[in-house]
């Protein structure tokens, strides 16, 4: 079954549960799903969710992509398919397939998020879009594993880099803490 307004919703309530400082920026996305907004949809440019992996390898160090639509450094991740039945398999899924990493070298870090950031999106006219908001659901994996072919039609490379090379200072002491739970 694809993922639906009430799994978003239900992950988002649980992430609020254990960072409740965070409701204020998460009140645009608590808004769209009460006007019946779907943000499974790429169509929905209010904004819509997208699935992103933190992927920690040896030595502590985190995978990041360089990807060709921005020309940027990334966490792997990108927009939810009909096939995907929920956000962590989602994240799982974009991991696997922009990095080639396979999935069963992959441990998650919990069932819930390490963190949820919303963020805007230039307007990309070739794909007809314009700017819109991405609601990026980010989900922390662990492996023993090496980078493996990558998908040469969105990432142009990638690359283990140390934890605090991560530019979002949340997102470094997240993993810190989640790595340090028995």
């Amino acid at each position: 079954m694809a993922i639906t307004a009430d799994h978003i919703r239900t992950v988002i309530s649980a992430y609020l549960d254990d960072h409740p400082e965070e409701k204020p920026d998460l009140t645009p996305a608590l808004a769209l799903l009460a006007t019946g907004a779907d943000l499974t949809s790429r169509k929905e440019f209010r904004g819509h969710a997208t699935a992103g992996a933190v992927l920690v390898g040896g030595g502590g160090r985190v995978l990041q992509v360089h990807h060709l639509a921005t020309g940027k450094w990334l966490l792997p991740g990108g927009h939810l398919e009909a096939g995907d039945t929920t956000l962590l398999a989602a994240a799982l899924r974009e991991l696997t397939e922009e990095t080639g990493v396979p999935a069963d070298a992959v441990t998650p870090v919990g069932d819930g998020p390490l963190h949820i950031d919303i963020h805007p999106i230039d307007a990309n006219p070739a794909k007809g879009e314009p700017g819109h908001q991405h609601i990026d659901f980010r989900f922390l994996f662990t492996t023993t594993a090496d980078i493996g072919a990558l998908q040469a039609e969105e990432v142009a490379d990638a690359a283990w880099r140390p934890v605090d090379e991560l530019h979002d200072e949340q997102v470094r002491q997240r993993i810190a803490q989640a790595l340090r739970r028995p």
